[in-house]
């Protein structure tokens, strides 16, 4: 089990943390290494260590999930946070996007659905729901405008983020180093105005450089 990706399951309720522990233990490479009823017990496990992805839910007390993810991504940046709520509102989503949230699930997604995420997750890739990413491009119909300055690298790059790749997948893709594809990144968010890659990707399919396959 040693490179298997270690998870926390964060979810106040007990019955249904206790299912989702029992539910990941029958997925190949993936290991439980502490459940949290809370946001501050979940960020007390991940400051413990031994952690990849917390598998975060959003409505808790003590410290909601959106707050947790904030405090976990700014403080151990290596832990990525996927989120599994009851809630696909524009406003719980955006909010856990913004705290740094890798990926955004609802709870009626399976088994095989879960497993696939918290694998994309660990290795630096967005994952969302399928009514999450519709949520994300709803009424964003592309804009012939210009796009801001970008160069066609750039736009490129953009394009393959829209499509889900990590940083290593586009150097990858694109023959170039992780350093440039990260240089390209930047250089992208600050012309198009994006805080972060969900509202790259939104950017991306307003602009007609991405698309819905």
């Amino acid at each position: 089990m040693s490179d298997a990706i270690r998870v926390v399951v964060a979810d106040d309720q007990q019955v249904v943390r206790e299912g989702l522990v029992a539910l990941l233990g029958l997925i190949d490479g993936i290991e439980v290494t502490g459940a949290a009823a809370n946001g501050v017990e979940a960020v007390d496990l991940v400051a413990r260590g031994n952690v990849d992805v917390v598998l975060m839910d959003l409505r808790m007390p003590v410290l909601d999930g959106t707050q947790a993810t904030a405090r976990i991504t700014a403080d151990f940046p290596d832990v990525a946070v996927l989120v599994l709520t009851t809630y696909a509102d524009d406003a719980s989503i955006a909010n856990a996007l913004r705290a740094g949230a890798r990926g955004y699930l609802t709870k009626d997604a399976g088994r095989a659905e879960i497993g696939a995420a918290l694998r994309s997750t660990a290795a630096g890739q967005s994952t969302f729901d399928p009514e999450v990413t519709k949520r994300l491009v709803a009424g964003l119909a592309p804009e012939p405008s210009a796009t801001d300055g970008l160069t066609a690298r750039e736009t490129e790059v953009l394009r393959l983020i829209a499509q889900g790749l990590s940083n290593p997948e586009i150097a990858g893709q694109l023959f170039i180093s992780e350093a440039t594809v990260k240089t390209h990144i930047n250089n992208t968010f600050a012309k198009i105005g994006a805080r972060h890659r969900a509202e790259a990707v939104r950017y991306a399919y307003r602009k007609g450089i991405a698309s819905d396959p």
